[in-house]
């Protein structure tokens, strides 16, 4: 058994295909299908079904698993240790972001750390918040900017940003805009433009909708704030957001809605960083905090 064949295997259990772990460790799929096989062969297990569409773990491999990405987190820790030792900060980072991301705090600190550590390499991913939530827990990514509106797993470590209500959002002149509340019962006659499922806006609307008993299904789900703002100023719709995501656009009011769940805005990091991680992780943070 070799760490390799270790790593092959927690990626074909994170991707659910030998070819996206291929494309993702960067090495041919039939390498890491030949590897797979040989650990079956030698520990005397089916780790995968591979009958659907989907490749999945075996109760086998479900196993075996848990004991794969601890020796992956006690080799990481092992490199951890030996670059804090000797001052250094050098590898990789991998960084997750909500789509569409240009929250000024997040460019600078991630412009700041590139300048000052131009020997570590940085990858980036845009995805849904509960993806990329996800991917921090399984150690897929290092550190991500994530909106959301349930707990966070408690084996991260999270810094909280922004914490605030749902908003509806409406061109300016619209007969919302001096209110202070909207009910969320006022928009169910509303063609309503938001984020899609997996994004911490619509986490936090259905959490309100099924405490309000009142059920609203977005007509349009874009996949960026800014997409549902545009729309929203062309008179699409009514955007559903949060207060923040629409500051600074001067033709448009937020007006929160009324016992709304809250939305936060966090900085979530993986409970194994690297000494890489950990200081992209507080130049983010810093930044973040002092926006």
């Amino acid at each position: 058994m070799e760490l390799h064949q270790l790593r092959y295997l927690v990626a074909v259990a994170d991707h659910g295909s030998f070819t996206a772990a291929a494309d993702e460790l960067s090495v041919s799929q039939s390498g890491v299908s030949a590897q797979i096989a040989k650990l079956e062969r030698e520990l005397g297990h089916r780790l995968f079904d591979r009958s659907g569409r989907r490749v999945t773990p075996t109760a086998a491999g479900e196993a075996v698993l848990v004991h794969a990405r601890a020796a992956g987190r006690a080799v990481q820790a092992v490199r951890t240790t030996a670059d804090e030792l000797a001052g250094l900060v050098r590898g990789h980072v991998s960084v997750g972001t909500v789509i569409g991301c240009t929250i000024p705090g997040y460019l600078q600190g991630f412009a700041e750390f590139r300048r000052d550590h131009p020997d570590v390499s940085v990858s980036v991913e845009e995805d849904n918040s509960d993806r990329l939530i996800a991917d921090v827990d399984r150690g897929r990514l290092d550190v991500a900017v994530v909106a959301h509106g349930q707990q966070l797993p408690d084996r991260l470590t999270s810094w909280t940003l922004i914490r605030e209500p749902l908003a509806v959002v409406v061109p300016a002149g619209h007969r919302w805009c001096d209110r202070n509340r909207v009910s969320l019962s006022e928009l169910t006659e509303e063609t309503v433009l938001s984020l899609p499922a997996g994004t911490g806006v619509r986490t936090a609307l259905d959490a309100t909708a099924a405490a309000e008993q009142v059920f609203v299904t977005p007509a349009v789900a874009a996949h960026s704030p800014e997409a549902v703002l545009s729309l929203t100023e062309l008179g699409s719709g009514v955007g559903l957001l949060s207060p923040s995501m629409a500051a600074g656009r001067s033709g448009l009011c937020a007006i929160p809605i009324a016992r709304s769940r809250r939305l936060a805005l966090s900085l979530v990091r993986r409970a194994d960083p690297s000494a890489a991680a950990r200081v992209m992780t507080e130049v983010l943070a810093r930044h973040l905090a002092g926006q």
